[in-house]
């Protein structure tokens, strides 16, 4: 198994950014500036097309250091990010421009993308894992969670049903087709974000995939809007999600 080795860090906004790398996956781990030993663990999937400094993934990592104590986590999947592009990816990309183009719908092209990129990062999150528990600062002791929504619920679901340390999970926004019976094997309490007029994905699909879900505790949030339009303070009840499940109280404004 690969070593993980730190390449960089910087302090800011109460918490400290430390990049590295695990054989060739690239990440970046937050940890509160003022130390927090044996504190939770908090693995984030990105979204298709972005990476593990994009915007959404730094608020999202302060929001949990800050509201939660956490330790959060996130490795560029393959083919982001600092991760050199396949001629798979660059297919992706092309089927992407030409529906968008024609008007064509994008839901077939991204649900075989996300599929594919799910396979192939399931197991350098599950090695990453086993890294990061080797640091001081989080053990094996402590709890785990996962956020992850589009392509981070399709990386996040299967990583969840097989990753037994990974007590609780907020997914949300994707297609049941490829997810659903990996769904019913996630049994730890899960909160689910779906958008009421998504012009992506089908109401009606976004319920079957949290009906799938065989946890005796998972809580439905639908918002009014287009995907893109998910409200920013759902991740302040992800922050109060976590810190129920994780052992650390919340100090988010909600």
């Amino acid at each position: 198994m690969h070593s993980l080795r730190f390449t960089a860090e910087s302090s800011s906004d109460g918490m400290v950014e430390r990049d590295f790398v695990l054989g060739e996956v690239p990440g970046v781990l937050w940890s509160p500036a003022s130390g927090a030993d044996r504190a939770p663990l908090i693995l984030v999937g990105h979204d298709g097309g972005k990476h593990k400094k994009h915007p959404a993934m730094t608020g999202r990592a302060q929001s949990f250091v800050n509201g939660c104590g956490a330790h959060v986590a996130v490795i560029d999947a393959p083919g982001h990010g600092d991760r050199p592009r396949t001629a798979f990816d660059e297919r992706v990309k092309a089927a992407l421009a030409e529906a968008r183009a024609a008007g064509e719908p994008v839901g077939p092209i991204v649900r075989h993308h996300n599929a594919r990129v799910a396979e192939l990062a399931l197991p350098e999150f599950r090695a990453a894992l086993d890294a990061l528990q080797e640091l001081p600062e989080i053990g094996t002791d402590g709890p785990v969670g996962y956020f992850g929504i589009r392509m981070g619920t399709s990386i996040g679901v299967p990583l969840v049903a097989v990753e037994p340390r990974i007590t609780a999970a907020v997914f949300g926004l994707h297609w049941p087709d490829d997810l659903a019976e990996k769904a019913k094997q996630v049994t730890v309490p899960v909160e689910f974000d779906m958008q009421w007029d998504d012009e992506h994905i089908p109401r009606e699909a976004g319920l079957a995939l949290f009906d799938a879900f065989a946890s005796q505790e998972k809580t439905l949030h639908a918002n009014a809007g287009r995907q893109g339009e998910l409200p920013r303070f759902e991740v302040d009840s992800a922050v109060r999600f976590f810190a129920r499940h994780l052992g650390r109280a919340a100090t988010s404004q909600a």
